[in-house]
């Protein structure tokens, strides 16, 4: 149940981000890394002394609401960090061949993607589901891969599409011929559709916290943009990040783009995402995009974008001509809602990751201004922030609203010193952890609300209704423009 607490509709002529009180809180747990690697060991330990300190000093940050003290103190949170942990080390399970990690992904209309990983490499990759609890009437077949990494080797990563699939349905399924059976629910397709959004996940105490708030609402599926498990090099986080997620990544469709911490490049020696791409795919060949770092999928009334940060976005750039041709073929009839995630935000009054989106904002603004893009959701910074409909840095009552949203609980701490004076197109700011609920409830209206974990329970704390653009004047006035635009060679 959410905490206790009146809400109401925020504007900028309430002040909404006012929030009493001077609480603080220094960084929360995260599992430990493993001996080898010094360097890592350092870049782990660094946000954890600036945090501490910044935590001790004791000088206002932020605006402000200021988080509680955690349980754990900083002396014992270092503790935690030095402490080995083996770098091979994945979950134990009954069996090497029960599946583990599992979670899923739209594929594609009426399909969705199951993932799972075995320690057996003889497990087929295949999946029994039906719609009656240990009665499965259908089986899908699909592919498998696994990669090393340093001293790591994973085990054997299951990808099987299954479908067509009704709308709004419950599907109970098995993984690999036998082992237990989970159970998941299709989304509408039609409004009102539901979505938890949360950014920059990690594995703390706070994280968890987190998940069981998103648990309590009812959504549909979950947007994630960017950062996941802030493995940061040391792959057994990414099996402990799966086994965390797996209760609800198992019942609703998990839709994630890349973040930072999922480079992982080594100069001369490793990729980047290589870890990332092999365990969380997503519907990037399904949507024409040649790379699963940048795709799009759509759902009952929605055509949401996923574009990547960390990959070339320039004017020259695949994911710069995939996007145009993506935006070109959206039909606002059947898709009135147009919604982007990415991980570097555009529009960001905190002092932290200050002018990072800039390049990419200069490159593709135009493209989504053009297309009417309704809502652009990014995080990277460790904190809350809403600005009104802007575009090139200003008001714009058909621009979209821009919303930052990297405050799920990661290890790095919060981002909690804003740049004053606020900017005109910043509504509401909070250095926060949390979680956000898009409700779009037809095709004009949608609610948004952003939940503050607030000891260890949701506040609703900024709440706003959106309308579309579709329909607007405009898309009306703007109708030649985009043509211009999204048309052009």
């Amino acid at each position: 149940m959410e905490k206790a607490h009146a809400a109401r509709p925020h504007t900028p002529s309430n002040a909404m981000e006012a929030r009493a009180g001077a609480r603080r809180r220094p960084p929360v747990d995260v599992p430990p890394p493993p001996p080898p690697l010094l360097p890592l060991l350092l870049v782990l330990l660094l946000p954890t002394v600036w945090s501490c300190a910044a935590a001790a000093s004791g000088a206002p940050v932020g605006e402000d609401y200021v988080r509680p003290p955690a349980a754990r103190s900083c002396d014992a949170h270092r503790k935690a960090l030095l402490s080995l942990f083996p770098w091979n080390t994945k979950k134990a399970s009954s069996s090497s061949s029960d599946p583990q990690q599992v979670h899923i992904s739209l594929a594609g209309e009426k399909h969705m993607r199951i993932t799972w990983i075995t320690d057996d490499n003889s497990v087929p990759s295949v999946v029994d589901y039906g719609t009656k609890t240990g009665t499965y009437t259908s089986t899908s077949e699909g592919e498998s891969t696994s990669y090393s990494y340093l001293m790591y080797s994973s085990g054997k990563i299951h990808h099987v599409v299954i479908g067509p699939l009704n709308d709004n349905t419950i599907y109970y399924y098995r993984c690999g011929g036998h082992g237990p059976e989970f159970q998941f629910k299709t989304p509408p397709s039609q409004f009102p559709l539901s979505l938890a959004i949360v950014g920059d996940l990690g594995q703390t105490s706070w994280t968890t916290s987190t998940l069981n708030h998103i648990k309590q609402c009812e959504h549909d599926m979950l947007l994630l943009p960017g950062d996941l498990s802030y493995a940061d090099y040391m792959q057994h986080l990414w099996d402990s990040f799966g086994t965390l997620v797996e209760p609800l990544a198992s019942t609703r469709p998990w839709m994630v783009t890349e973040g930072n911490h999922e480079k992982e490049h080594i100069p001369f020696f490793k990729s980047g995402f290589q870890s990332y791409n092999a365990r969380w795919k997503m519907p990037y060949e399904e949507s024409g995009s040649a790379s699963n770092l940048y795709y799009s999928f759509e759902v009952a009334g929605v055509h949401a974008i996923m574009l990547g940060s960390y990959t070339d976005y320039d004017e020259s750039s695949d994911q710069y001509a995939w996007l145009k041709a993506d935006l070109a073929k959206v039909d606002r009839k059947r898709t009135p809602w147009l919604i982007t995630l990415l991980h570097a935000p555009w529009y960001n009054s905190n002092w932290a990751h200050q002018g990072e989106g800039d390049s990419m904002m200069a490159a593709m603004e135009p493209l989504l201004y053009a297309a009417h893009v309704d809502i652009v959701i990014a995080g990277h910074v460790h904190a809350y922030e809403r600005a009104e409909r802007v575009y090139k840095g200003g008001l714009d009552a058909c621009g979209a609203v821009h919303i930052t949203i990297g405050d799920g609980g990661n290890r790095e701490g919060l981002a909690r010193r804003y740049r004053n004076p606020k900017p005109s197109w910043s509504v509401f700011r909070e250095a926060s952890f949390g979680h956000g609920e898009l409700k779009i409830v037809n095709a004009t209206h949608a609610h948004w609300t952003w939940h503050r974990n607030d000891d260890e329970e949701p506040v609703r704390t900024d709440d706003v209704w959106i309308n579309s653009l579709a329909g607007s004047g405009c898309t009306q006035d703007g109708r030649h423009e985009f043509r211009k635009i999204l048309m052009s060679p």
